[in-house]
């Protein structure tokens, strides 16, 4: 026993066999049980709040901050093992008012202590809006979904800018006052440097005053098509029809053609179809007036469709096909048209006329 006591008071760079298994122990039981009373403080949180948390379930809470809690957590248990050490009197270490390895290791702790107290207020604003956001969508209210998020992220660039002017003031012991106005004087070289954020800045600006589209409607920017998933600051996100995401700045957003599918009320269908040359007067009538009575009558079609006998192709009658199916989905949209084209057909080949292809005609002329 008296040789077990004696091991543990071995001396080993300035501290015991028992310092460094206490610091051991300390590391390890943080390791083992952060995840336990992560979940556990977090639950009794939600229990607090969950009346005003109505619509955000437990999970999702959990989730949010549970990453955060735990890295904030480590720090401080990190923090009480290493007071179990001491560094060697032979290191000759400075305190931690001059610069040295003290100094840095303890700016190195409030830096990262302080980043995990931001990084945990913007996964609360995340859970502060997520709140907003159910109850807004439970009323249908697109609009200001859309603009709560936008205010969301402008919060949370507020907290990281605070965060990072505590971090200058308090640790680094840098004039906020002065460096405040020092940007304010430079503001105008900043502002010329970024001139193309601020640019999609005022777009995002513009997009929630007009409101030309909210988030869920399907729009078609320039080439583009796809549904409005989410706009922010510089961007606007839309899921293509591809399922692919794509990005777009908010400046191409104001400043492009902008068409608002989910605003129409109907899907145009428009094409030409030819008959040979071969079709009579009579029969062209006839497929002219079956195909617009057929289109007429369609459950799915409104009145504006139109069917004419455009012109005198190359190698062919031409005949524009003209309707609008009142749907705005996609699927009800190809099943109608495929219907109806099926029809065409059917009326052309009852009246005996058939459909012409890009022919050339070649005459030779015979010498005797």
């Amino acid at each position: 026993m008296q040789d077990i006591i004696s091991f543990f008071g071995d001396e080993f760079l300035g501290n015991t066999i028992q310092q460094y298994l206490l610091f051991l122990l300390i590391i390890s039981s943080g390791l083992l049980f952060k995840h336990f009373i992560s979940r556990v403080s977090n639950r009794l949180i939600y229990l607090l709040i969950r009346r005003k948390a109505e619509g955000v379930s437990l999970l999702r809470f959990q989730e949010l901050l549970h990453k955060p809690f735990s890295f904030i957590l480590m720090l401080f248990v990190t923090y009480a093992a290493f007071t179990q050490l001491q560094f060697p009197d032979a290191w000759n270490m400075k305190p931690i008012d001059e610069f040295g390895m003290n100094m840095m290791l303890y700016r190195l702790f409030f830096i990262l202590l302080y980043i995990g107290f931001t990084w945990l207020a913007l996964r609360a604003i995340d859970f502060i809006g997520l709140i907003f956001i159910e109850r807004i969508s439970n009323n249908g209210d697109k609009p200001s979904m859309q603009v709560v998020s936008f205010f969301i992220d402008s919060i949370k660039v507020l907290v990281v800018i605070l965060g990072i002017l505590i971090i200058l003031g308090s640790i680094f012991h840098i004039d906020v006052g002065t460096l405040i106005t020092g940007l304010g004087i430079g503001g105008l070289a900043v502002a010329l440097a970024a001139r193309e954020s601020l640019e999609n800045l005022f777009g995002s600006f513009t997009i929630f005053m007009d409101k030309p589209f909210v988030v869920g409607d399907m729009v078609k920017v320039g080439e583009t098509v796809g549904v409005v998933e989410k706009v922010g600051f510089r961007s606007t996100r839309l899921r293509t029809l591809d399922k692919s995401y794509v990005t777009l700045p908010n400046k191409k957003m104001i400043d492009s053609e902008l068409e608002n599918l989910t605003l129409r009320t109907s899907r145009r269908a428009h094409f030409s179809i030819g008959l040979t040359y071969q079709t009579s007067i009579e029969q062209l009538k006839s497929i002219v007036n079956d195909i617009q009575v057929f289109i007429d009558n369609h459950p799915n079609t409104t009145e504006d469709g139109r069917v004419r006998f455009k012109e005198f192709g190359d190698s062919s009658l031409q005949i524009m096909v003209m309707y609008y199916v009142d749907t705005m989905d996609w699927t009800t949209y190809l099943n109608v048209r495929e219907l109806i084209n099926y029809r065409i057909m059917e009326i052309v080949a009852a009246h005996g006329a058939s459909f012409a292809f890009p022919s050339t005609s070649v005459y030779i002329e015979k010498h005797s």
